[in-house]
């Protein structure tokens, strides 16, 4: 521990499992007081006494990132419970498979619904807070799939693409308030919406053989954990990326550095 966010006031939209479990995890670890926000309540709850009973400052709130309503109550409460709001980070997502074709309209809405104006609606209610703190930091969990896409994800692919230009415009707009506004791109990374994917494309295959297969076409050899990406969600919220600003991190073991194409042996 290095006390990074000691003081500080974080929430995190889909806190209560995968990367923004660890995500909270580690900003509480650092001596921030979280909030952690699910749309299931029972996750909420859950993942916020599991954290409390480790002796770290953890509150769960039940919140759709859809609905302004419940985005604003999200912010009301962590004003009230911890005087203000530092941090933001906006990890709710979903994945949803298929060509634009394929897809439904009712698909391409929940999409681009969640993982992209989710990240709208927190962050309008948010930055108001963060101005009466002096700044802030937002970290959105966008995809290594906002710069180059896989077949099949058609809708997921534009809203990631979404963020990552989302968080250049808020970036800019928000500098002179001292609220900066970054990106994380993960690859494929070690999560129940992963191990969901996988049991769909398994096939004859176990879940855990598919997830190691997806692993071997990282450079790296293997998938991510979400404390590897919570580690840089929790350098782009402190002090030590003080002049990181629109800035978009690859933690993807070198999925995007690496070309198809092989020499031959």
């Amino acid at each position: 521990m290095t006390d990074e966010v000691r003081g500080r006031v974080a929430i995190v939209t889909g806190g209560g499992a995968g990367i923004g479990l660890a995500a909270a995890e580690k900003l509480a670890r650092e001596g921030a007081s979280v909030v952690i926000c699910s749309d299931r309540e029972d996750q909420a709850q859950r993942a916020a006494d599991g954290l409390r009973e480790e002796g770290l400052e953890v509150r769960g709130i039940k919140g759709d990132v859809t609905s302004s309503a419940d985005m604003k109550s999200l912010i009301d409460f962590a004003v009230e419970a911890y005087g203000g709001v530092d941090v933001l980070v906006n990890s709710a997502g979903v994945q949803r498979y298929g060509r634009v074709t394929e897809t439904e309209e009712d698909v391409w809405d929940e999409v681009l619904d969640v993982n992209l104006k989710g990240i709208y609606l927190a962050a309008r209610h948010a930055i108001p807070e963060m101005r009466e703190r002096g700044g802030g930091a937002i970290v959105n969990v966008s995809s290594v799939q906002a710069i180059a896409s896989q077949a099949g994800v058609a809708a997921y692919t534009a809203s990631k693409g979404g963020i990552n230009a989302l968080t250049r415009a808020m970036a800019v707009d928000h500098a002179e308030e001292n609220i900066r506004v970054n990106a994380v791109c993960p690859g494929s990374v070690d999560t129940p919406m992963l191990r969901w994917a996988a049991d769909l494309f398994k096939g004859e295959n176990t879940v855990e053989a598919t997830v190691e297969d997806w692993g071997r076409m990282h450079p790296l050899g293997r998938v991510a954990k979400p404390e590897e990406v919570a580690e840089v969600i929790c350098f782009l919220a402190g002090p030590k990326a003080s002049f990181v600003t629109g800035a978009e991190y690859m933690v993807d073991g070198g999925l995007l550095a690496a070309l198809g194409v092989r020499l031959p042996e």
